[in-house]
């Protein structure tokens, strides 16, 4: 699982641990991986540190998995960054560039590296994408991060069709607003040059009054995708988010 030391991260990873999977965890931060991992019930999980967006480390760290394990049931590629949002004309290649590589490629070589494990004896794939690019359009200043997200998509409907021979199923996770920290990491810059205001007097998110989602909602249908009850369901994205994108997409 990449990205798991994210609030849907470890969400997930607790969910799959008390199902009876053996977890490996994967990101940048080791610390903060052993933190999840000290939480996990069962034995045989461990830990992988690899930054997903960088060929030799991904490799290395599949190679890990390949040795410890020699196949994959369930991949979760849930690493990602908001990254800056800016106006266009504000927003550095170089800024681009990063959420781009942690977002899109980051998922290409996490869902490459997996590839020989998954196919042993097939397996599921969930990617973690978002509202933003999908659905909803009104985040302006959110660019980089929105064409990362609806490029997630169109590479798990495109795996989905390649891997189904080989007994792989791909699907995408497309959450709203969620209670994670995930903000507090994100770079809004001048915004205000771009926004359209727009009220929403009864709260963004209609099923819940306003309210956020829970990572631990998400982390269930991560676990639908990964388990038995969705071995029909390939190529498929599924919207967690109360109603948000279809107030303010």
């Amino acid at each position: 699982m990449t990205g798991a030391g994210s609030g849907i991260g470890k969400a997930s990873a607790k969910l799959l641990a008390h199902a009876g999977a053996k977890v490996a965890l994967m990101g940048r931060s080791p610390e903060s991986l052993e933190e999840v991992l000290a939480d996990l019930r069962g034995e045989g999980h461990f830990v992988v540190t690899a930054d997903v967006g960088e060929e030799a480390e991904m490799a290395s760290a599949f190679a890990t998995i390949n040795a410890r394990w020699g196949h994959l049931d369930i991949l979760v590629a849930n690493a990602g960054i908001n990254g800056v949002w800016a106006p266009l004309e504000q927003l550095r290649v170089e800024e681009w560039d990063q959420t781009i590589q942690t977002n899109l490629r980051g998922t290409f070589l996490t869902t490459k590296f997996a590839l020989p494990l998954l196919k042993a004896r097939g397996g599921s794939v969930v990617v973690v994408s978002s509202v933003n690019g999908t659905r909803m359009f009104s985040n302006t200043g959110a660019t980089a991060y929105s064409c990362s997200k609806a490029a997630q998509v169109a590479f798990a409907k495109m795996m989905a069709l390649e891997l189904a021979k080989d007994r792989v199923r791909v699907n995408v996770i497309c959450p709203g607003a969620i209670e994670t920290n995930i903000e507090e990491a994100t770079e809004h810059r001048n915004l205000e040059e771009v926004k359209h205001p727009v009220e929403f007097p009864e709260g963004e998110v209609p099923l819940t009054g306003g309210n956020p989602g829970t990572a631990g909602q998400v982390a269930q249908l991560v676990w639908f995708l990964a388990s038995d009850a969705s071995t029909h369901i390939t190529g498929t994205e599924i919207f967690i988010e109360g109603a948000q994108s279809l107030v303010q997409g």
